[in-house]
């Protein structure tokens, strides 16, 4: 069926939404920023932190974008034209803009998950076991064939699952991948707690420690709790507007939030029983993935399959996320350009390609630094750091100051259910949610 045929795609179940919207949330930011965060800030008081961010915050903002999806049944853009009229359509353009830069690049970074699936049975071990994993991942990242491949063979996945439409392509897709991704979270969370002195792990982990926590941490834990689920980027308000008029919004909601809340916790308990196992630093970084890990694994029996495991959960994670920015684009050219769904999805997913290659070449050094960072580090800052909370500042007072009363007949379906809390949202979307992520944004902003 094609999308601007006159009747409009919805999700085929309410499992099926709920899944996709939780594999749009859980990605990269789950599974390898938050562990690293978390080690670097303190362990468990930035939990806490995190954790009251995303249940009060994250989750108003989620709801405001589900709603205005719901309602306009349009594109990011189309949604803020149709509801808000004047220049409110630039929140929509700026999240669709967003979403394409950011996944030009996170598919690069889904193509190296991918590569170090292989890798694992490949050499990976005796290489990080012999000290050599940093020298591995940087050979790999400077391969300019090996990293395009990786890159054009994740975006091919991609079209070809939004090629297929909402309920046939992304619904059915994520309906598998989001409970094979929490089996192998549950696995590895098995080998990783019966490692021994996998309990000072735990303890850093789960006993808050609040003389640890910094005024930086705290930023750093509303930083965390907005990235993690996807917001500012269009792809919860265009995830919603294929949602039934019939579900609870709210209710859908708190389901979401939990499960990509789950998902960062799970990683947690991966990711520090092992790392204190072994003796490793929690904080080391970005480089706790691709580095670390590696020999963390090369030190277990069976470590080439925890390894497999590993790198297979982090590309579930990319994989299932990069469908929903790829959507965002798509939905966008249907909806606005008037354009088939399969022609939007080959041609935004040659451009997007395209556009991905500098990022895919930049680990070797083959385009030039930009101000002293890689091309692909540019531009995530420019993206995470500048445009994704000018989004999520705007849809909070979107929904906070000009269209009140109709979000409060969305998320009731039209007076059908109760929302006890619409008041404290409201007052969320008015104030703290826009002085938080204002906060997050001017913090955020050190090149």
């Amino acid at each position: 069926m094609e999308a601007n045929s006159g009747k409009r795609d919805q999700w085929g179940s309410r499992f099926g939404f709920i899944m996709a919207a939780a594999g749009s949330a859980i990605g990269l930011g789950n599974i390898w920023r938050f562990p690293y965060i978390t080690g670097k800030y303190g362990g468990g008081a930035f939990v806490l932190v995190y954790l009251a961010f995303v249940l009060v915050i994250g989750a108003s903002v989620l709801l405001a974008e589900l709603a205005i999806g719901r309602r306009a049944k349009l594109d990011a853009a189309g949604a803020y034209r149709k509801l808000g009229g004047g220049a409110w359509p630039l929140v929509g353009y700026l999240g669709i803009f967003c979403g394409s830069v950011i996944l030009s690049y996170y598919a690069v970074i889904t193509g190296w998950t991918l590569a170090y699936m292989f890798k694992s049975f490949g050499g990976l071990m005796e290489e990080a076991a012999a000290g050599r994993a940093a020298e591995s991942f940087s050979t790999f990242i400077a391969n300019p064939y090996l990293t395009v491949i990786c890159l054009c063979a994740v975006m091919a996945g991609v079209v070809l699952v939004v090629y297929r439409g909402i309920s046939g392509g992304i619904e059915k897709s994520c309906k598998v991948l989001m409970p094979m991704l929490f089996i192998i979270l549950l696995l590895l969370i098995v080998r990783s707690l019966t490692l021994p002195g996998a309990s000072a792990g735990l303890r850093f982990y789960l006993m808050p420690d609040l003389s640890k926590l910094s005024a930086e941490g705290v930023l750093a834990a509303f930083g965390q709790g907005f990235y993690s689920l996807s917001l500012g980027m269009g792809i919860t308000v265009t995830y919603g507007s294929y949602l039934s008029s019939k579900e609870y919004m709210p209710t859908m909601t708190r389901t979401i939030v939990l499960l990509d809340t789950m998902a960062a916790f799970m990683a947690g308990l991966v990711i520090f029983p092992a790392v204190f196992a072994f003796g490793i630093d929690a904080g080391s970084g970005p480089g706790l993935t691709f580095v670390t890990l590696p020999a963390v694994f090369a030190q277990m029996p069976m470590g080439a399959f925890f390894s497999f495991a590993f790198f297979a959960l982090l590309f579930i994670a990319a994989f299932t996320s990069a469908i929903a920015l790829f959507e965002v684009s798509v939905t966008y050219a249907v909806d606005e350009l008037r354009w088939t769904r399969a022609k939007s999805a080959i041609v935004m997913g040659l451009a997007i390609t395209l556009l991905g290659v500098p990022s895919a070449l930049s680990g070797g050094g083959h385009i030039p630094e930009i101000c002293g960072k890689g091309f692909l580090d540019a531009v995530d800052f420019i993206t995470n750091n500048a445009i994704m909370p000018i989004g999520g500042i705007f849809t909070s007072i979107f929904v906070g100051w000009i269209w009140t009363k109709d979000a409060l007949d969305e998320v009731t379906n039209r007076g059908e259910f109760k929302f006890k809390l619409y008041r404290a949202w409201l007052w969320v979307c008015r104030l703290v949610a826009p002085v938080c992520i204002t906060a997050v944004f001017i913090t955020g902003l050190k090149w």
